[in-house]
């Protein structure tokens, strides 16, 4: 742990407390969408029955353009039925792999939409590639709340810290609830590694820091993933680890990985990836908070594709 990072010793405090105190650790519930291997999680309060859902899922059929809402119905479906309360919408970063629901779970369900306050760095980039027009605000006006290094809420009586750990994108961050952290993109399950960094505004070498960051919490921290692509040798999509598993075994920055070597492993497999299906789609929706873009003179929504921009 750095000397000066007053985050990082506040969220492992926190995570300490609660591995002291069961009432101060969440119960947490995963849904699995196969079309984009996204896990959206509803994370409550089982005293006070608040919640948060995070990473949420709007389908999205590209060659119809049609969107639907099985994947967020079922996350709907688990609240009701659980006698839930949402009181936030989190979202870890603008996902350039899926659509947000948060508007829509919004409408059904209640709650705050916020994200990181560096979306407004994603949201300029991607307005003038999208050519949005003036009409579209880059001050993160969309969300509810945009949340800093360091900020504190909660779910119900379940303290949160927020971590700024950029790299995959300038927006990312990580939510301390209780003893558990919602990691967003910035790594996966040990046996298939890291995110990529090669996104406008990410960096491998700021990916590395933010995942050593991450790794400083105590072992014994719960870590959920928001993906899993099922790497060979595993049948089964898992999405639940801990820190010390993934300092034992994470193929891409386990403990003894240096940051050079770490940001040489990255900067060429990232030049072999091919960009995201849905990239140009979820990432107009997403930077308005889930909104898709207004609707032209005929009545009709079109997203637009730049051609030779990406």
């Amino acid at each position: 742990m750095s000397a000066h990072d007053s985050v990082l010793a506040a969220a492992t405090a926190q995570v300490a407390q609660a591995r002291a105190d069961a009432a101060l650790r969440p119960e947490v519930a995963g849904f699995f969408d196969p079309a984009t291997f996204t896990v959206t999680y509803v994370v409550h309060d089982p005293a006070t029955r608040e919640a948060a859902i995070v990473d949420s899922v709007l389908d999205f059929d590209p060659n119809a353009a049609r969107t639907s809402t099985a994947s967020a119905d079922a996350v709907i479906d688990y609240v009701t039925s659980h006698n839930l309360k949402v009181t936030w919408l989190l979202e870890t970063h603008a996902h350039a792999d899926h659509l947000s629901a948060a508007p829509y779970l919004q409408e059904k369900l209640g709650g705050k939409i916020a994200i990181g306050e560096h979306i407004v760095t994603v949201q300029q980039v991607f307005g003038k590639l999208f050519n949005a027009g003036t009409e579209f605000a880059r001050d993160g006006s969309q969300f509810d709340a945009l949340f800093k290094d360091g900020d504190t809420f909660t779910i119900g009586n379940l303290p949160v810290t927020v971590m700024h750990v950029p790299g995959h994108t300038p927006a990312c961050i990580a939510y301390v609830v209780g003893e558990a952290v919602f990691t967003g993109d910035t790594m996966f399950m040990p046996d298939y590694g890291t995110a990529r960094a090669d996104f406008p505004g990410g960096d491998a070498r700021t990916l590395f820091r933010s995942l050593r960051r991450i790794l400083s919490l105590p072992g014994e921290t719960r870590l959920f993933m928001c993906h899993d692509y099922l790497p060979k040798g595993r049948s089964e999509y898992v999405w639940e680890t801990t820190v010390a598993a993934e300092r034992a075994g994470n193929i891409h920055a386990h403990d003894g990985v240096t940051e050079d070597e770490f940001v040489a492993m990255r900067e060429a497999r990232d030049a072999t990836l091919d960009m995201p299906r849905l990239i140009l789609p979820s990432v107009q929706v997403n930077m308005r908070a889930g909104h898709l873009p207004p609707a032209d003179d005929n009545g009709i929504v079109y997203l637009k594709l730049p051609v030779n921009a990406v």
